[in-house]
């Protein structure tokens, strides 16, 4: 990727984290109630799977990690594009402080729940993100490379 993509990428990252980050702090700092007017898509799938058989109590806390992981991979994906010389650590690190504090806070939020598993939930989701965007980086340099192979075997021929 050339520099002037990649700044023009890293603006573009930059601007969706403002509009990404109002909503994570509406959905992870409004009083429960408010949230689960959100959120309520997990009650929703616990339900539909409750229809299958599933316990509703143990698909309901499986769907909540899995949401949490959710939440954060465009996070991750965000960070790593908006400022792609901060190493993977650094991404994982920012997303597992991030976290911490949303739980920290919450801790103050009457009707929130603060737990553990949502920071390893949101770590893991951020961790994702950035899995994402260097598949995707490594991808391309792979098929640059191939472009590259293929113009110089026929300057060969």
């Amino acid at each position: 990727m050339g520099e002037r993509s990649r700044s023009r990428s890293s603006t573009i990252a930059r601007a969706l984290l403002v509009p990404y980050l109002v909503l994570l702090a509406l959905i992870v700092f409004l009083p429960a109630r408010e949230a689960g007017r959100v959120t309520g898509i997990v009650g929703w799938a616990a339900e539909l799977l409750a229809g299958f058989g599933v316990p509703r109590e143990p698909a309901a806390v499986a769907l909540e990690f899995l949401a949490n992981v959710a939440l954060f991979v465009p996070f991750g994906v965000l960070l790593a594009l908006a400022w792609p010389r901060l190493g993977a650590w650094s991404v994982i690190g920012i997303g597992a402080a991030t976290a911490t504090v949303i739980e920290l806070v919450q801790l103050g939020i009457p009707s929130r729940v603060s737990t553990v598993s949502d920071v390893i939930a949101n770590t893991t989701g951020t961790a994702i993100g950035l899995v994402l965007v260097l598949a995707v980086a490594a991808g391309a340099v792979h098929r640059h490379q191939r472009v590259v192979r293929s113009s110089r075997r026929r300057t060969i021929l």
